[in-house]
């Protein structure tokens, strides 16, 4: 039975007034999840300006910068399943509110490090935050969205994402000059979370949420004040008692599980590793003494992708916006490590992987939301983001050693094998998810 707004007989009103409501909190929580997806790539491009002149300011060693540039996304491999069991276990909005007032501390703290030690284990706090959001931001936001067009709804996320890192780049270069710059570089992302704690004030707990837990009149209100269309009897079939990890791994949800971690990984390790270290990559390719210049069209190179994916994610599916760009960028990289001495060659081949890589990243908001049942849903979502980050920390520690002792080339064909296993498991695994309703698509995995 489909839970629907109830109206009083023949006067539209109460559907106005729901159409209304559920526009503002659909503004509301758009502009409060983008904001903090877009914290996660404006912490990752900041660092990636920053590094330089801060491992001259405190003296870091090669080792520490990789340790420096993994932390967050060590940090996001405990807090993704930790924020995400929350999240299924007490409620969306809670954690919702925490994950930003912890980030709002961590970014001010930034500014007062004295050595690598103390950025590490900030940056590591920072990870944990953005753990939570990643569980936690898109899949409330899915859960207020109607099915048909979500795709771009929740790919706009992706959008933030970008945006963030390209701001961040842009702040990096306006402090570049100054001494001591990278500190207020690094701590200004506390403005962005300022404001994103005050949108998310007022926010309320996700009705699905609710049905999944048996709560279905409290469910009821929110469903009838926002004019929410939910299939209700398969959210409260497909609830989980006791969520927890244990499921994830179940016969019901491996698929979803392997499927969601393998390609968010596949799909973010080369990116983060090479933007983190962009400066190194530029210099060892011999690529010019302007590097700066060249992170800013690596940004906004990836600003254009997303959009592209954006665009298309509800048009041509799910799958073809994935596979044959696994492929194309995984050739891209290739072509880059074999003929590094070839201008045109490098150019086209790292913009190619750029704009292409983030097209397809569009998904990352979107897929692991669609293949989990919402009593499970940020709790798996979490473990995928976590998955994805353990790979691009692993990435994005290994790359300044491995460019130090291999070379450029090296790294950038370890990059390509990795995008190529993301193809391999997206053909065999992948579902098509398009404008399915949640509790649907979740079921297509099975």
């Amino acid at each position: 039975m489909a839970m629907t707004p109830v109206t009083d007989g023949p006067d539209a009103s109460p559907q106005a007034t729901a159409a209304r409501e559920r526009a503002r909190l659909h503004l509301r929580l758009k502009a409060a999840t983008q904001i903090g997806q877009g914290l996660d790539g404006y912490v990752i491009g900041g660092i990636g300006v920053a590094m330089s002149a801060l491992t001259a300011d405190l003296g870091l060693s090669t080792l520490e910068q990789g340790l420096v540039g993994a932390s967050p996304l060590i940090g996001i491999f405990f807090g993704g399943p930790f924020f995400g069991w929350c999240a299924d276990r007490f409620g969306r909005r809670p954690v919702f509110m925490v994950d930003m007032l912890i980030f709002l501390v961590v970014s001010i703290l930034q500014f007062f490090v004295a050595d690598g030690a103390q950025l590490f284990v900030i940056r590591l706090v920072m990870g944990l935050a953005i753990g939570g959001e990643y569980a936690v931001g898109a899949p409330l936001l899915s859960e207020y969205a109607p099915s048909k067009g979500r795709g771009r709804l929740l790919s706009t996320l992706e959008i933030s994402w970008y945006a963030g890192y390209a701001l961040a780049t842009v702040v990096g270069a306006v402090f570049a000059s100054v001494d001591g710059g990278w500190r207020w570089s690094l701590s200004s992302g506390a403005v962005l979370a300022l404001v994103c704690i005050l949108l998310r004030g007022g926010v309320p707990e996700s009705a699905r949420w609710l049905l999944s837990r048996g709560r279905t009149n409290e469910a009821q209100v929110l469903i009838d004040r926002y004019g929410i269309e939910v299939d209700a009897d398969a959210e409260l079939a497909d609830g989980v008692a006791k969520p927890g990890f244990r499921a994830l791994f179940s016969r019901a949800h491996l698929r979803a599980t392997v499927f969601a971690s393998v390609f968010w990984a596949a799909l973010v390790l080369p990116y983060f590793a090479i933007g983190s270290f962009w400066g190194e990559v530029f210099e060892a390719l011999r690529m010019g003494d302007n590097a700066v210049a060249a992170l800013l069209l690596y940004s906004f190179t990836a600003v254009a992708g997303v959009s592209l994916g954006c665009l298309v994610v509800d048009r041509i599916g799910r799958r073809k916006l994935l596979i044959p760009p696994f492929w194309i960028t995984a050739a891209a990289l290739a072509l880059v490590a074999l003929f590094p001495d070839v201008t045109p060659v490098v150019v086209g081949g790292f913009l190619f992987f750029i704009f292409l890589n983030a097209a397809s990243s569009a998904l990352t908001a979107v897929y692991p939301l669609e293949v989990f049942p919402t009593s499970l849903r940020t709790t798996g979502v979490g473990f995928a983001a976590a998955m994805s980050r353990v790979g691009a920390a692993i990435g994005t520690f290994l790359l300044p050693m491995g460019l130090e002792h291999f070379g450029a080339s090296f790294v950038l064909l370890l990059g390509a094998g990795v995008l190529a296993i993301g193809g391999v498991v997206s053909h065999f695994l992948a579902p098509e998810t398009t404008d399915m309703d949640l509790a649907h698509s979740a079921r297509t995995v099975h």
